[in-house]
């Protein structure tokens, strides 16, 4: 074939970096933003953090309306923000909703005795907690023994061989196997040695199995004849005890229902993890990007000041550079991207308000009541009313977060599934969830409900709920099933 040249039109849709970056800005969490802004102020020069002091009210509450997606908007609403906020006296009923506010301090420079006094130049960030592994805590006591060298090397390795938990999970002839054959050990010399470490505080340490554990906790009390029949119930009854068949525990153990009662509650204030509270924790604090308040009756939203960064453009280098135009090289295109990062992450916590202010509208009854009250709530309905893609919805409630008076949640938490009820309308699984938990909560503990029996009580109150249902929502509660609920 001949080649020839043919010039064609078309349209298509393209993402600009701009839109990329406002996309990926919306998707982060809190925390993972101010660790894309960190890396941005080392790479552009252009951009710095604003320097300001906290304000006297580090939130401020006041009501507003339904927020517009374009800057405009924004501005139009200034003056009514100013006028709502010069009347500061709280009404008499508004002196309750209030309370939230007092009590808490997101801005971390409250008067109290507490708070860090502004000449002392102690640096808090140098300051860690003392944490001792269980390890360190179990030599230490071995230190301090009257053990020979030898003996104290032999329980230290058996101490290595404990996990978090406090247990030892191999067995001594495999241990005994990595011990070097130079030193000339027993394996008697190797039972003994866990001996010692089962001698170790806390109680329970150096056990092989749950059953071992707590009967090393009883050992460890003082005799009675009830330590006794609990040690007896651990050792050779405790899968019956967990099946909750205490009536052939009785006639196993030979005791009546106020001893068993007893016993049982004895085992139960035990702890089948010993070791765990010596256990390093990687701790994860939420920072919540809106704040719910009640003013004047009304369920409002305000962004958290604590969770905003500060960005402006740096005027020393934009100075220079209008000084010399043309001659910025990439001076210019950092300059726009500095502009584009402070208005995506504006636009960011802008959608994260009204998409914000459209859940509580939607959920009021579940701050006025609590989670019974939950509606049905879709993201299609919260994107249809803000004309958002669904898709940007599903961002914007993405480990993102709302402190209210019952609590902080995800947004994403307001968004659940639905269940019928006999009027032909819905109701939310998460009330439905708050029922079942209120049924058990309130249940005869020697004649728990079954997943049917609650499924008939829900039945009762309207809603149209299958038991296969019930055993679902009570598995997410983490609520155990009938017969492990039964007590004597």
């Amino acid at each position: 074939m001949k080649p020839t040249l043919q010039l064609k039109l078309s349209q298509h849709l393209t993402l600009t970096p701009q839109l990329q970056q406002s996309i990926k800005l919306l998707q982060l969490s809190t925390l993972d933003l101010n660790q894309e802004i960190e890396r941005f102020l080392l790479e552009n020069p252009m951009l710095e953090r604003e320097d300001f002091a906290p304000p006297a009210s580090p939130i401020d509450f006041t009501p507003i309306s339904s927020p517009s997606p374009g800057p405009a908007s924004t501005d139009a609403n200034s003056g009514n923000d100013a006028q709502n906020h010069d009347d500061s006296e709280p009404r008499t009923g508004e002196r309750d909703d209030m309370a939230f506010e007092e009590t808490i301090d997101w801005s971390g420079t409250g008067n109290g005795a507490n708070s860090r006094n502004e000449d002392d130049d102690t640096d808090f960030q140098e300051i860690h907690a003392a944490s001792t592994s269980l390890a360190d805590y179990l030599d230490q006591q071995v230190a301090l023994s009257q053990l020979s060298d030898r003996d104290r090397m032999l329980v230290r390795f058996v101490i290595e061989a404990l996990d978090d938990d406090g247990y030892l999970h191999q067995e001594l002839d495999e241990l005994f196997e990595l011990l070097p054959p130079e030193m000339a050990f027993d394996p008697d010399d190797l039972l003994i040695a866990l001996r010692h470490v089962q001698q170790l505080d806390p109680a329970g340490i150096g056990a092989r199995t749950p059953q071992e554990c707590l009967g090393l906790q009883l050992r460890a009390l003082p005799p009675s004849p009830l330590r006794d029949l609990a040690i007896v119930i651990v050792e050779q009854h405790l899968e019956l005890l967990a099946e909750r068949n205490f009536t052939k525990i009785k006639r196993l153990a030979n005791c009546d229902d106020e001893t068993l009662r007893a016993a049982q509650a004895l085992i139960c204030s035990l702890d089948p993890h010993p070791g765990a509270k010596h256990a390093s924790i990687d701790t994860r604090y939420v920072l919540p990007d809106v704040i719910v308040k009640k003013v004047r009756g009304r369920w409002t939203t305000a962004l958290n000041v604590e969770a905003m960064p500060r960005l402006r453009i740096n005027q020393l280098y934009a100075n220079l550079l209008q000084q010399n135009r043309g001659q910025g090289g990439a001076l210019s295109g950092q300059l726009q991207e500095a502009r584009w990062l402070i208005k995506n992450v504006q636009q960011r916590f802008d959608t994260i308000l009204r998409v914000s202010q459209a859940i509580v509208d939607q959920q009021r009854q579940f701050f006025d009541h609590g989670e019974v009250a939950m509606r049905p709530l879709t993201l299609r309905e919260i994107a249809d009313q803000l004309e958002l893609h669904e898709s940007t919805v599903s961002r914007v409630t993405t480990q993102k977060y709302m402190a209210t008076p019952r609590g902080v949640f995800e947004l994403k938490y307001f968004f659940g599934s639905h269940v019928a009820t006999d009027t032909g309308g819905a109701a939310s699984s998460t009330a439905i969830r708050a029922l079942i938990r209120q049924l058990i909560d309130a249940e005869d503990r020697k004649k728990p409900l079954s997943d049917a029996k609650i499924a008939d009580l829900l039945g009762q109150q309207g809603f149209v709920v299958a038991r296969r249902t019930i055993a679902k929502y009570r598995e997410a509660l983490n609520i155990a099933p009938v017969t492990l609920r039964k007590t004597i």
